[in-house]
């Protein structure tokens, strides 16, 4: 055979040719290499799609869920976590707080231009504030003072209106839930004194109420154009329920295929455990359901032994109020009617050094860097995979990420001085090796 002869154009072709199948090998292995899934990983339908207004809202919900490399091996269980601190507000409650705010609107209880105000730890607060821009509206967050001040400091970045408020029992008027209540109230008080003024003529104003309407202007507690005020109330709205059933649960679902085996979760308003085991005890029964619960609260003798209360009040230990964990938005003391709608086969008891070794354990081992309630919820996913044991798939949820807890959660002098000074090397803080 006759050896080819190339000629320039020729030879200018064939190193063409060759860029081009070099080119076309590397972009081969290029999408190889980003489709790449963990050898123990499930391969997943994408996720369901949802239709939500345009912008920011538009952004909330259909989180990915990813494996928690280090807890499956050495569980023999997948453990994944839904990863609901990749939302626009940075949490879960992103998704609660966008149906709180679109049911109010729709029933007349909330018009643009008003003012959602709601009693928070701080997540939801966050969220709420996140959000209500989208919807012509404004933001009044009561808080307590002993939460984590990065929290309120992220709030009034946000243009939230913040009242700190001390730390009490539900049953006392100055719980920062019940003065969120009453401010919703003056809120609506003011706004319609501030229509029927209007409608009056300046003279017949100053005659009524002694002022002029600068000096009013300057007892006022909200905004002049506010158009009145609306309580979130996330403990007991099923809006609440209602966003976890509608959303997190069909994902968990979607992205699973259906093939889960088990649901755990921490319970503060009760409204994400609640919403996910209702959607998913109903699309198979097998699928069994779990509480993990801090110290101080109520809600593990609750469900375990049918009583509310908690390990500290029946010993007569309690130290503060509301309860005893240094966890920020999970644990209660009541039953919420969020709560009430939950599904769960069972529950566990974490404590405040499991969720603060998990933390760090999850930080060093995955590069994973998690809120405080995040982290008691992979202390009840491993819980979860002891009692079932290797096999099964067990979902739960990362609620929000370390960047809020940095002045208690994350501090060393302030966990030195509980004696939460972390040492685990691995998982022997939970009877793993």
């Amino acid at each position: 055979m006759a050896p080819v002869n190339c000629t320039n154009g020729a030879m200018v072709g064939c190193v063409a040719a060759l860029s081009l199948s070099l080119a076309t090998l590397s972009y081969f292995f290029y999408i190889q290499q980003r489709t790449f899934k963990h050898p123990k990983s499930k391969p997943q339908k994408p996720i369901c799609s949802k239709t939500y207004g345009s912008g920011i809202v538009g952004a909330i919900g259909n989180t990915p869920l990813i494996r928690i490399n280090s807890l499956s091996d050495a569980t023999g269980c997948e453990i994944l976590g839904k990863a609901e601190f990749l939302n626009p507000g940075g949490s879960v409650k992103d998704r609660i707080a966008v149906k709180i705010i679109e049911e109010a609107l729709a029933s007349g209880q909330l018009a643009p231009g008003g003012v959602v105000i709601e009693g928070s730890a701080g997540s939801t607060a966050i969220s709420l504030a996140t959000v209500a821009p989208a919807y012509g509206c404004k933001c009044h967050v009561v808080i307590p003072d002993d939460v984590a001040i990065e929290k309120s400091q992220i709030l009034e970045a946000l243009g939230a209106t913040v009242e700190r408020v001390r730390p009490v029992s539900i049953t006392h008027r100055d719980h920062f839930v019940n003065v969120a209540r009453r401010r919703a109230s003056e809120a609506n008080e003011q706004a319609l004194k501030h229509r029927e003024t209007s409608q009056t003529p300046n003279k017949d104003r100053e005659q009524t109420t002694g002022e002029i309407p600068e000096e009013q202007e300057k007892n006022l507690k909200f905004s002049r154009d506010c158009t009145g005020g609306f309580f979130a109330d996330q403990f007991e709205n099923l809006a609440n329920f209602r966003a976890h059933y509608e959303g997190t649960g069909p994902e968990i679902w979607e992205q699973t295929e259906g093939k889960l085996h088990a649901f755990v979760a921490a319970a503060g308003t009760g409204g994400t455990v609640a919403g996910a085991s209702q959607f998913l005890k109903e699309k198979s029964a097998n699928i069994k359901c779990f509480l993990i619960d801090p110290p101080g609260s109520g809600l593990f003798n609750r469900v375990t032994k049918g009583v509310m209360y908690s390990k500290e009040e029946a010993e007569g230990k309690r130290l503060r109020n509301p309860f005893d964990t240094i966890t920020e938005g999970i644990g209660i003391n009541r039953l919420t009617q969020n709560f009430m709608m939950a599904r769960l086969d069972g529950a566990f008891r974490g404590t405040d050094k499991e969720a603060v070794e998990m933390s760090r354990y999850l930080l060093k081992k995955d590069g994973i860097f998690l809120g405080s309630s995040s982290a008691m919820n992979c202390v009840g996913a491993v819980r979860v995979a002891q009692a079932l044991g290797p096999g099964h798939t067990i979902v739960t949820i990362l609620c929000d990420n370390g960047m809020r807890h940095l002045s208690r959660f994350y501090k060393a002098e302030y966990l030195s001085q509980l004696g939460l000074t972390p040492s685990a090397t691995a998982l022997e803080f939970l009877g793993l090796p």
